[in-house]
């Protein structure tokens, strides 16, 4: 064996500007509930805030009150971070351009991405956000990343440009039918 094998995201950590700037956007815009902070213990001079995004997993923030919020969009340049993700249901999705226009947020307005529904804004410091929603729930036995890999198969063999709902729809079936016994003659 010669691979390093991930588990999943155990944390991002991202560059902040003061502490209450990152508290009222993590915790007062996306709800993400304060864990602890403590010195950030490479650099004594700034703090490390701990969120959870939901998942138990943790989005970290590394803040220092001589930096200041710059909103002009973070580098996209290669080897940058583009833009974070976070999972919503599909309630909290249909509040949210309203929700963020409330708040005073600009954003894109929903976009239908065929197997999920985004919509994009940016933090306090120019970071591109997107709110995604899921258009479907995985078979019982099966992951996101099951269903959407065999509808990227299902994809590619028809030579379509993209995942859309036929091929999410059919990546189901084709996992039940796999993982299923049937006494069905009917096709």
């Amino acid at each position: 064996m010669t691979l390093l094998q991930v588990q999943g995201v155990h944390h991002i950590t991202l560059m902040g500007a003061d502490r209450q700037t990152s508290i009222d956007f993590w915790e007062g815009v996306l709800g993400m509930p304060f864990i602890f902070e403590q010195p950030n213990l490479d650099d004594p001079s700034e703090s490390h805030l701990y969120f959870d995004p939901g998942d138990g997993r943790l989005i970290t923030i590394f803040c220092n009150e001589d930096r200041k919020a710059d909103k002009r969009r973070t580098p996209t340049d290669a080897g940058c971070v583009h833009h974070i993700a976070f999972n919503v249901s599909k309630a909290t999705f249909r509040q949210a351009a309203d929700r963020l226009t409330e708040k005073g947020i600009g954003h894109s307005g929903h976009k239908d991405r065929g197997f999920m529904d985004s919509i994009y804004f940016k933090d306090p410091l120019g970071l591109l956000i997107e709110l995604a929603c899921y258009c479907f729930e995985p078979p019982n036995g099966h992951t996101h990343g099951d269903v959407l890999y065999q509808a990227h198969m299902l994809r590619v063999e028809r030579n379509d440009p993209s995942i859309d709902a036929v091929h999410v729809a059919d990546a189901i079936e084709v996992l039940v039918t796999r993982s299923a016994k049937t006494l069905s003659t009917s096709s």
